[in-house]
């Protein structure tokens, strides 16, 4: 049976400008899974159905519901945390 093991990130604190780089990365997130499933044929339903590939979620990222922009915004958050977790550091340049 497989069990996750995520490296722990949660002694990491990420200051005020990487979470709005946590926002922007989550936005395009969406942006790009919209892309690829419209791509595979996808249309926007009112409910999801796999058969007819429609889903309610080909919307702008802000129209989402909070449970789906949750899930952007916790992947960006932790992909942010792990590249700082492992030494890396994030610097916009000027």
């Amino acid at each position: 049976m497989y069990i996750p093991n995520p490296i722990d990130t949660s002694n990491i604190i990420l200051d005020e400008e990487i979470l709005k780089l946590a926002d922007l990365l989550a936005k395009n997130t969406h942006e790009i899974w919209s892309r690829n499933r419209i791509e595979e044929g996808w249309t926007y339903g009112a409910e999801r159905n796999d058969e007819k590939k429609t889903t309610p979620c080909l919307v702008s990222y802000e129209e989402l519901p909070e449970n789906e922009k949750k899930y952007d915004i916790d992947t960006s958050l932790e992909t942010l945390k792990l590249i700082k977790k492992l030494g890396y550091k994030i610097e916009k340049e000027v």
